[in-house]
C-alpha cells in the first residue's frame, strides 16, 4: 500500500464512530483520519481532533464552529472546522477521501452519505435510514457511480459475509432461499405485557448485550431497529420482504444467517462488539485485527432462538408492512418513528405510544412513488407533521 487510506468518519462521537476510530488507531500504517463530524458532544470531538489530527471537523452550527476552531487553533492543530450539511457533504465527497464511515443517526445522514456514493467512495454504511428512506434511489446511485457499499450493522455485515460473492445476480440465481435476521429481543423480551405501558427511557436504553446511543437503544427495545434492518436487507441483497425472516436470539452471538436451497445454513458468529463488522468492512476483502476478544463457545454454552411476538413488538409488524408497501411508506415509517422516539425520550409519551403514533401516520398519509430525493424529504416532512399533530392532541 503506497499510502494510508484516508477515512472520513461521519458521526465520530457516537458509539459506531468511536469504535471505528479504535480500529483505525490499531492500524496507522493502513488508515488515516481525513475528517470527523460531531453533533452535540463538541468537547469529545475536540479530544478526538487532538488525538487523530484530521484535516477537517464538521459541526452543525456556526457558533459551535467558531468555538471549536478557536480551541483547535489554541492547541496548535491545523484542523479546519466546517459547518452543517454542506460541510458534511464536502468531507464525504472530497477527492482525497478513500472511505466514508456513514454513522450519523437518522434522516440527517442521508444527504452526506449520498454525496459520498455519488463521488464513488467506499461506503461503510451504518446509517440504515439512508436505505430505508431512499432505497431505490440510493442503490441506483451506487450502481451509477461504481461506489463500493459495505454494511456495518452487525446483522447485515454477517449476511454479507455468508453470501456468495456474486449475490448481486439475485438470490435465486445464487441458490439463496432465505435471509435469517437475528435480533436480541432487547430489554423487554420477557417483561410482562402489563408492565410495558410504564417502562422508562432509562429501562428502554438498558440493552442487555450492546452499548449504543439512546435513540437506537429505544429502537432495539421496540424492535423497530429490526424492522428498519429488514427494509435495509431487502435493498442491500435485492430480497423480497417475504425472503427475510426475523429470529430472536438472546445471546447475540450469531449475528445472522443465510439459508441455501440445498439445506445449508451459513452463520457468522462473534462477540457482540461492533469493531468486528467495522474491521471487516474497512479491510475488505482482507482481514485485520479489530481488538475484539476471541469467541469463547464454552462460556456461551447455549444458543437460543424464538419467533418474535408482534403483539409485544408492533413496530416490527409496522415495518414489515411498510417494506411490503414500498415507495414512500418506509420513509414515512422512519420519520414518524424518529419523532415518536424523541418524544418518548423527552417524557412526552409512553413507550407503547411509539407504535400508536407510527401506525396513525401510516394510516393517514397515502403511499406515493419517490421519483427523486426531494420527494423523499417531502414524504419525510409530511410524516413528521402528522406525528407532531398526534403529540399535540395527546399533550400531557
Amino acid at each position: 500500500m503506497s499510502r494510508p487510506q484516508q477515512v472520513t468518519v461521519l458521526g465520530a462521537t457516537g458509539s459506531i464512530g468511536l469504535s471505528t476510530l479504535d480500529v483505525i488507531g490499531r492500524h496507522p500504517e493502513r488508515y488515516q483520519v481525513f475528517a470527523l463530524s460531531g453533533f452535540t458532544r463538541l468537547s469529545e470531538l475536540f479530544a478526538l481532533c487532538v488525538r487523530h489530527v484530521p484535516q477537517f471537523a464538521v459541526v452543525p452550527e456556526a457558533a459551535a464552529a467558531r468555538g471549536l476552531q478557536d480551541d483547535l487553533r489554541a492547541a496548535g492543530l491545523p484542523t479546519r472546522v466546517l459547518v452543517g450539511e454542506e460541510g458534511l457533504c464536502q468531507v464525504a465527497a472530497a477527492p482525497e477521501v478513500d472511505a466514508v464511515m456513514a454513522a450519523i443517526v437518522g434522516a440527517a445522514g442521508l444527504r452526506p452519505t449520498l454525496a459520498a456514493v455519488e463521488a464513488g467512495k467506499k461506503i461503510l454504511l451504518a446509517n440504515k435510514e439512508a436505505l430505508v428512506m431512499s432505497g431505490a434511489l440510493f442503490m441506483q446511485a451506487v450502481r451509477k457511480s461504481g461506489s463500493v457499499l459495505l454494511p456495518i450493522d452487525s446483522e447485515h455485515n454477517a449476511i454479507f459475509q455468508c453470501m456468495p460473492q456474486d449475490f448481486a445476480r439475485g438470490l435465486s440465481s445464487v441458490g439463496v432461499r432465505r435471509i435469517l435476521l437475528t435480533a436480541s429481543g432487547g430489554p423487554f423480551r420477557q417483561t410482562p405485557m402489563s408492565e410495558l405501558a410504564h417502562v422508562s427511557p432509562e429501562q428502554a436504553c438498558a440493552h442487555p448485550n450492546w452499548s449504543m446511543g439512546r435513540k437506537i437503544s429505544v429502537d432495539s427495545a421496540s424492535m423497530m431497529n429490526k424492522g428498519l434492518e429488514l427494509i435495509e436487507a431487502c435493498w442491500l441483497f435485492d430480497a423480497k420482504p417475504s425472503q427475510v425472516e426475523v429470529v430472536i436470539h438472546p445471546q447475540s452471538v450469531i449475528h445472522s444467517l443465510v439459508d441455501y436451497v440445498d439445506g445449508s445454513v451459513l452463520a457468522q458468529l462473534g462477540n457482540p462488539d461492533m469493531r468486528t463488522p467495522i474491521a471487516n468492512a474497512l479491510a475488505w476483502p482482507e482481514r485485520i485485527d479489530s481488538g475484539v476478544a476471541p469467541l469463547d463457545l464454552f462460556a456461551v454454552a447455549r444458543l437460543d432462538f424464538e419467533a418474535p411476538d408482534e403483539e409485544r413488538f408492533p413496530c416490527l409488524r409496522l415495518a414489515r408492512q411498510a417494506a411490503e408497501a414500498g415507495d414512500s411508506a418506509p420513509a414515512m415509517l422512519n420519520a414518524a418513528n424518529e419523532v415518536a422516539v424523541a418524544a418518548f425520550l423527552d417524557g412526552r409519551v409512553r413507550y407503547l405510544e411509539i407504535a400508536s403514533i407510527i401506525e396513525e401516520v401510516l394510516s393517514l398519509e397515502p403511499v406515493v412513488a419517490l421519483a427523486d430525493l426531494d420527494a423523499v424529504f417531502t414524504a419525510d416532512a409530511k410524516a413528521r407533521v402528522l406525528a407532531e399533530q398526534w403529540l399535540k392532541r395527546h399533550d400531557r
